[in-house]
């Protein structure tokens, strides 16, 4: 019987020092509110850090933060390429929209994305065959709302042998599995908890301290764990009593039910991230400056700090800065890795600021991702719940890829399914009323622009816009 996720290991997302990949992680995959309560939680849980107020003057670095800042990598490595990190030491980057500039009026209701809705859109940007999309369709219906695969390999084989009418195997299944479990969120398709946390600590930097150990414990002794027998898992993995909190502590930075992020219990509203803007030398994309607040280290009690002090009020202090500026320089690297991604992503689709949705381009994850030298998975954290706000309105970074369909066009562009499904809704709303175009007549005004696409896809996305067909819309006309 495979264990179910439970308060055995509950966690939750900790603003304190944890290895570095796992805080980036989690900090990067938080939508712009969540990022905003973890960082009041910091505020008010940490005396070194606090608010830099808005507007100041560029204040002079301390010498006591100065001389621990050595103590921080200059890299912070939420990706295994991830190398563009801000030399200076507060939240806030160069590109970041101009503080003292109005800002727009950015909130309104953010649609809902549910953990199936963002598994699918990630198996259909990627690079995956017919085939391959199907089964791997198969078992994001068998993944639960934890991000667990509820249903066996053995039973989703024959069912779906039983549907295709078509040999399907235990290991096809096994196989796109393995592909699933590196979408995000990190560990989603486990079939246990033992399996999810080894996912999640297969994504940790090689050089990450007792990792090692970490993955033993979780392989042989997570039932110790549980029963927290730690006679047994000191003998066992051969550490001493220092040495196992580090381990157990990095566990427990690990998420037990990866699919929870997507819970669709509670209404937020949308605060972009990045701003598009025209400018005389094409667009500009900048970071939201009202986004975040501005964090700096206490100055005052960074002067308190001797490095060669061992007493319990020194002790304190020290690892408060070290949490301080762990945090400081994960912010900066969210909003370099975000304002990176983006410009990217809007250095593709700079026909859709200038001409609309009938001007989207095809646009993958990998696609972005060997452009910005990412993992795909990276790019689905950094553009999930993350928005931005362009003189056609607020949009999701995720709504900017598109499958390619059809052909070519005349001028050798290829078509998104965005574009010809604006150009389907434009040919529609110019049809006269009496006279409304039908599925075929569509697939034809399509053609004369080179796209060429089946009767029945169309028919597919007039429905998925909600239009009725040409015959009901003529008994409403």
């Amino acid at each position: 019987m495979s264990m179910k996720p439970s308060l055995q290991l509950r966690v939750g997302t900790q603003l304190t020092m944890t290895p570095q990949l796992q805080q980036a992680i989690q900090l990067l995959q938080l939508s712009t509110l969540d990022l905003r309560q973890e960082i009041q939680q910091a505020l008010e849980s940490n005396p070194m850090l606090e608010m830099e107020e808005p507007y100041s003057e560029q204040e002079t670095q301390d010498a006591t933060e100065d001389e621990w800042a050595n103590d921080i990598p200059d890299e912070l490595a939420l990706d295994s390429d991830w190398s563009d990190t801000y030399q200076d030491a507060h939240v806030g980057s160069p590109g970041s929209a101009s503080s003292n500039e109005e800002a727009p009026d950015f909130d309104r209701n953010a649609a809902v994305t549910t953990l199936r809705d963002h598994l699918l859109w990630q198996l259909a940007m990627g690079d995956f065959d017919e085939r391959e999309l199907a089964l791997g369709e198969c078992l994001i219906d068998a993944i639960n709302d934890d991000g667990y695969l509820v249903d066996s390999l053995d039973e989703l084989a024959a069912s779906l042998r039983e549907q295709r009418g078509e040999s399907v195997s235990t290991a096809d299944l096994e196989h796109t599995l393995m592909r699933l479990q590196q979408f995000d969120p990190t560990g989603v398709g486990a079939r246990n908890l033992r399996e999810c946390l080894l996912l999640q600590l297969g994504t940790l930097d090689d050089d990450t301290p007792l990792l090692p150990q970490a993955k033993r414990l979780v392989r042989q002794f997570l039932e110790a764990l549980a029963g927290n027998d730690r006679r047994l898992l000191k003998r066992r993995l051969r550490l001493e009593e220092e040495e196992l909190d580090s381990v157990i502590a990095l566990i427990r930075t690990l998420e037990p039910r990866p699919g929870q992020r997507f819970d669709t219990s509670r209404d937020d509203y949308v605060i972009p991230d990045l701003v598009a803007t025209p400018s005389r030398d094409g667009w500009r994309i900048e970071l939201n400056a009202e986004t975040l607040p501005r964090l700096r280290i206490q100055p005052d009690y960074a002067a308190l700090i001797k490095r060669a002090d061992k007493s319990d009020d020194n002790t304190f202090l020290r690892q408060h800065l070290q949490e301080a500026r762990w945090l400081i320089k994960s912010l900066s690297s969210r909003n370099d890795t975000l304002l990176r991604v983006g410009r990217e992503i809007m250095s593709r689709q700079v026909g859709f600021l200038e001409r609309g949705e009938e001007a989207m381009k095809p646009l993958i994850l990998a696609d972005i991702a060997r452009s910005v030298d990412m993992h795909e998975s990276t790019i689905s954290r950094v553009t999930t719940q993350k928005y931005i706000h362009t003189p056609r309105g607020v949009f999701e970074l995720k709504y900017f890829f598109s499958s390619q369909v059809g052909g070519q066009g005349g001028d050798g562009d290829s078509y998104s399914s965005t574009a010809i499904r604006a150009r389907i809704k434009k040919f529609i709303g110019d049809e006269p009323p009496r006279k409304p175009l039908s599925d075929s007549k569509l697939v034809e005004l399509l053609a004369q622009s080179d796209i060429s696409v089946a009767r029945r896809t169309v028919a597919k996305y007039r429905e998925a816009m909600g239009i009725p067909s040409s015959s009901e819309r003529k008994r409403l006309a």
